[in-house]
């Protein structure tokens, strides 16, 4: 349907004086110091429910919060690049029972999914920046998400920061755009803000510390 990511980008897990970052073609896809954001998301995401449905897995910071929840029966993260999965593996060798990483396009997963058998969707795919900028592209996929979600279930993307958002940001957006993109799909929201203090290196913040935003929109 779309060429939405390179078929066989170069991937590597780069480590430096404690800093950890997720590297696609060069990309900062995710670093380790968005792991209280990415387990605050994990905690909105599950408040109620079992069955969860992630797209894409990065350092898998959210993945293993998201399985690690005592009512989580079911938590199935779809990922792109089998370097990744053999990444995530290599770190974490012992994994819950109760994860399952599927390696496929999200997108294509998204057209065999039933509908309301989901409890919520984590939303964080290394996209290029164009896509999510992209109305059709937003306005072709996220009705097969919220179908697939039950009544009330929720739905929680990549957080937001405040500011200007470098060129070198993928995922990222200020929060309205995070608003007029998902807001028109859903009953309601919740936002909440946080502190974060990125590496000196991050190249997709506006600055190395700042204002972050967690949204969770409820069907």
């Amino acid at each position: 349907m779309y060429n939405r990511q390179p078929p066989d980008p170069d991937i590597s897990l780069v480590t430096h004086g404690g800093e950890v970052t997720l590297l696609i073609d060069g990309i900062q896809a995710m670093q380790g110091w968005e792991s209280s954001l990415m387990r605050r998301a994990a905690d909105l995401l599950t408040a109620r429910g079992s069955c969860f449905l992630e797209a894409g897995l990065g350092l898998g910071l959210s993945a293993l919060r998201i399985a690690g929840q005592p009512a989580t029966r079911a938590h199935v993260v779809v990922e792109k690049y089998p370097k990744v999965i053999e990444i995530f593996r290599s770190e974490h060798p012992i994994i819950p029972d109760n994860l399952e990483i599927v390696h496929a396009d999200f997108f294509d997963y998204l057209e065999r999914l039933p509908e309301m058998s989901l409890d919520g969707v984590f939303f964080d795919p290394e996209l290029p920046r164009a896509f999510f900028e992209n109305k059709e592209f937003v306005d072709g996929f996220m009705p097969k998400i919220t179908a697939a979600l039950r009544p009330g279930g929720a739905f929680v993307p990549m957080f937001s920061v405040d500011g200007i958002v470098p060129d070198a940001a993928t995922c990222t957006a200020p929060p309205g755009l995070i608003l007029e993109r998902y807001m028109r799909f859903f009953a309601r929201v919740t936002v909440e803000r946080h502190p974060y203090t990125a590496y000196q290196n991050t190249r997709y913040t506006p600055g190395v510390a700042g204002e972050a935003f967690i949204f969770c929109f409820y069907r």
